[in-house]
């Protein structure tokens, strides 16, 4: 006990770096569902994923990763069973910056769609690398 007490900087630098390291667990899993710009070209390739934009139409028209389907965020529960017919189909949501898409991603599962991501990053990761972006 008392190399505790003689030693409590070690002792508190040790607990908050064991809190870092556990924090994205805590936090939300693996990033929430998200995924990098990468992974998400990667499933469009090569799993024909259908990309959703739940920004509003506003949003959308000023930009929005080529070949999304645009559906807001408040209509999502509602309309994306008449978009993406097959669950099973990799669906990835994106928004501005990743913080809506993490929502739509719970709404999604909830709907049945297992196979759900959110561009991490949202939109403004799609630009920062270089990756198509239409303007409606």
């Amino acid at each position: 006990m008392s190399f505790f007490i003689e030693n409590w900087t070690l002792v508190a630098v040790a607990l908050a770096s064991a809190g870092m390291l556990m924090w994205p667990a805590v936090a939300g899993g693996s990033g929430g569902g998200a995924i990098s710009t990468n992974d998400a070209v990667s499933l469009i390739n090569r799993e024909k994923a259908v990309v959703v934009d739940i920004c509003g139409a506003d949003e959308f028209k000023a930009g929005h990763v080529s070949g999304a389907k645009n559906v807001p965020l408040d209509e999502l529960e509602a309309k994306l069973a008449g978009m993406v017919k097959n669950k099973a189909t990799p669906v990835i949501l994106v928004c501005a910056s990743g913080m809506r898409s993490k929502r739509a991603v719970a709404i999604a599962k909830k709907l049945g769609y297992e196979n759900t991501h959110s561009l991490a990053g949202g939109l403004g990761a799609w630009r920062a690398a270089s990756l198509p972006v239409e303007k409606a």
